[in-house]
């Protein structure tokens, strides 16, 4: 069963019920998901900025946007005009395929990994979820990396808080960490 079936059979009644959610407009579902990569250090190098889009469109089977900087800031060398980052939007049917395999397959390859942390859940109930090398998703082969680079992977849901985000992405199956609250 893939997930997006997952959600709509088992997990939005489920959240309705839990939630006290009378119409089931007002559940909380997965609006987009976006990739985004800094350049950072590698802005002048070309080689660089061809990985960064390589690897976006290896992962999400879309062509990544370049984002330009809108001001020139000296101090950092960036000049406006000047390609600061790419992003990639997730909807509908690729979004479901690439939280299925994020869950699936690409957490459980983080290094060290001991779930993801309840914190990055802001105050809409959107999650923000960074990886410091590119190398956990399966679609990279660990042979063809010539530069590791990070990203951003940033789950924008139509929940109102903190506690109805946190519960669609765990009904979801995100490996919450476990904390202790007791301070």
């Amino acid at each position: 069963m893939s997930l997006q079936n997952f959600y709509k059979e088992t997990v939005a009644p489920k959240l309705a019920e839990d939630l006290g959610l009378k119409n089931a407009l007002a559940v909380p579902k997965i609006s987009k998901v976006t990739l985004n990569v800094g350049l950072g250090q590698g802005i002048k190098e070309a080689k660089y900025l061809e990985t960064a889009e390589a690897t976006l469109r290896r992962i999400t089977g879309q062509q990544p946007v370049k984002c330009k900087a809108r001001v020139s800031i000296s101090n950092f060398k960036i000049r406006k005009g000047m390609v600061v980052g790419m992003k990639v939007t997730l909807r509908g049917k690729r979004m479901w395929d690439f939280l299925d395999r994020l869950v699936n397959v690409t957490l459980p390859r983080v290094r060290d990994f001991r779930g993801i942390s309840p914190d990055a859940l802001d105050e809409r109930g959107n999650y923000s979820l960074g990886f410091r090398e590119h190398v956990s998703f399966p679609e990279i082969s660990p042979d063809e990396i010539e530069v590791i680079h990070g990203l951003q992977v940033v789950i924008t849901t139509t929940a109102k808080n903190k506690e109805q985000g946190r519960a669609l992405l765990t009904a979801l199956g995100f490996p919450f960490k476990i904390t202790n609250d007791k301070k």
